[in-house]
């Protein structure tokens, strides 16, 4: 009688609610060269010690192990990632490793031509950039800084290389809601994904007010100048509902970042550039993995406190905001988004 031969179950962190956390958004530092008035204040920013960051060693060997466990997409941000020395290598590194289907980067678009074609060259072509305006005034008034052309060159030189860009603007009232519909005329003409996002609390001042622009505002606003529009099918984990225009090249979505509409199919992690794993952005953390590795943990441990920390996620953002509400929300820079 032949012996069957039975598969082994996969390994993954699977949470409370039966949702597979396939998907880890790693920051590589608090960094950044640009000061948005959303992430971080202009002045007064206190980044943590270099020596208090996750190594690239450190951080290869907790990807390796995330990847072991069915973590099989990456993301990684910052800050600014390339502000960080080395990064170039460090994902070329990572590019390689068994069980990684996929690297993409967060980045501000201050990054050279240089590093673009070494993306490229190994295979990395997700790209999302955090642009909040297409007017170079308007830009600047929200990023402190006086980098719209060489951000927007790089956009354009990331598409004619083929990348797959999305553009990511925080919409907020007295800021750049004019600048909605140019938005959408850029996909008229270019293979680009726009993605409008309710501003969040993480600016790091301690003050916040809730969005009037929330999803629902936004998206009538363009159905108005838009009649036509037409809701396109998204992974059942995308944050974003996804539109396009009849005739138009690229795509563009509305994600309900403070709203928090698509908790209910969350795929994801957080590691913070310090070590702070959280299981929801506007949640606490659920221990410190840079903490865990230096006081000489094996791997078997670091896997056991993983599972025991998935295991307690939030059934969503606000159930997870209430849990810390009497403590001040830290700023985008440092929870990588």
């Amino acid at each position: 009688m032949p012996i069957l031969k039975l598969n082994p179950m996969p390994k993954q962190f699977i949470d409370p609610y039966g949702r597979v956390l396939s998907y880890l958004r790693l920051s590589v530092t608090d960094r950044c060269n640009f000061r948005c008035y959303y992430c971080m204040p202009e002045e007064g920013v206190n980044f943590v010690d270099r020596k208090q960051l996750l190594s690239y060693e450190e951080l290869e060997f907790l990807l390796d192990v995330f990847a072991e466990y069915g973590v099989n997409k990456v993301r990684i941000t910052g800050g600014e990632p390339f502000v960080r020395r080395g990064l170039v290598d460090f994902l070329s590194r990572i590019s390689q490793l068994k069980g990684l289907s996929e690297i993409a980067i967060t980045s501000n678009g201050s990054l050279s031509f240089a590093q673009i074609d070494a993306l490229a060259d190994m295979g990395i072509r997700s790209i999302n950039i955090s642009l909040d305006s297409l007017d170079k005034k308007r830009f600047f008034e929200i990023t402190r800084r006086d980098k719209f052309d060489e951000v927007y060159a790089s956009i354009m030189y990331m598409i004619g290389k083929g990348f797959e860009v999305k553009l990511n603007a925080v919409i907020a009232d007295g800021k750049n809601t004019q600048d909605i519909l140019p938005f959408i005329e850029l996909t008229k003409h270019h293979p680009v994904s726009v993605r409008f996002l309710e501003e969040m609390p993480f600016n790091g001042t301690g003050t916040f007010e809730v969005p009037t622009w929330n999803h629902v505002v936004i998206k009538g606003h363009i159905l108005n100048h838009y009649p036509t529009m037409q809701r396109l099918t998204s992974e059942k984990s995308s944050t974003s509902v996804n539109y396009q225009i009849p005739g138009y090249q690229g795509t563009f979505g509305i994600i309900a970042s403070y709203s928090r509409t698509f908790c209910g199919t969350c795929n994801r992690l957080r590691l913070s550039a310090t070590g702070e794993l959280r299981t929801c952005l506007y949640g606490a953390p659920a221990l410190n993995l840079r903490d865990l590795l230096r006081s000489g943990a094996s791997r078997d441990e670091v896997v056991r406190e993983l599972i025991l920390a998935v295991a307690k996620k939030e059934k969503d953002g606000f159930e997870a905001e209430a849990i810390q509400a009497q403590t001040p929300k830290k700023s985008m820079s440092f929870l990588g988004g």
